[in-house]
């Protein structure tokens, strides 16, 4: 039997667990047997850039975690190494991230299960939101293909001004 001290202090990190789980937008569990220092060291500096939480989480403490948020069904997915990935506000980021490096680390880094807005996904809707681009390249095609349009337009009407004989600069100024 544990004593006291050590007990709550595993009763508070299970409280900030699922805090961050209840607040989490997306995460995933991952068995990351056998990644060398320098893999966790890169894997660890992606998250950070990706603005993903990533830490070796005590399968225990993870499975009250998991409870008190409703997320016992990924309870057998908790046995041998576990680290736990989540993002708190972009649902994609993680499996984006953990994903990418599951594929680089082929077989030492596989990806258990997964999370979303408090409800497990499969391994499945992981690998298709792995897929999505990030953010700020999915503003830029949106914004691409809104401004084609325009830009067609724009190099026509300037051939078009150009073909009467006028240079663009002239025509436009008329």
């Amino acid at each position: 039997m544990p004593n006291a001290k050590v007990l709550s202090e595993k009763q508070a990190i299970v409280a900030a667990l699922t805090d961050k789980l209840q607040n989490a937008a997306a995460g995933l569990i991952v068995d990351y047997k056998g990644i060398t220092v320098a893999e966790d060291t890169a894997l660890r500096a992606e998250c950070r850039e990706n603005n993903v939480e990533y830490a070796v989480v005590k399968n225990t403490l993870l499975r009250f975690a998991f409870n008190n948020v409703g997320l016992s069904e990924l309870d057998d997915q908790l046995n041998g190494t576990t680290s736990l990935a989540m993002c708190m506000d972009d649902p994609v980021a993680p499996a984006r991230v953990i994903a990418e490096y599951a594929k680089k680390l082929n077989g030492k880094f596989e990806i258990k299960g997964g999370f979303m807005e408090g409800k497990v996904i499969s391994l499945d809707t992981v690998n298709a939101l792995a897929s999505i681009p990030a953010l700020p390249v999915l503003q830029a095609q949106v914004l691409g293909t809104m401004l084609a349009p325009i830009s067609a337009l724009a190099c026509v009407l300037k051939q078009i001004a150009e073909k009467d004989g006028a240079p663009a600069e002239e025509a436009a100024a008329e």
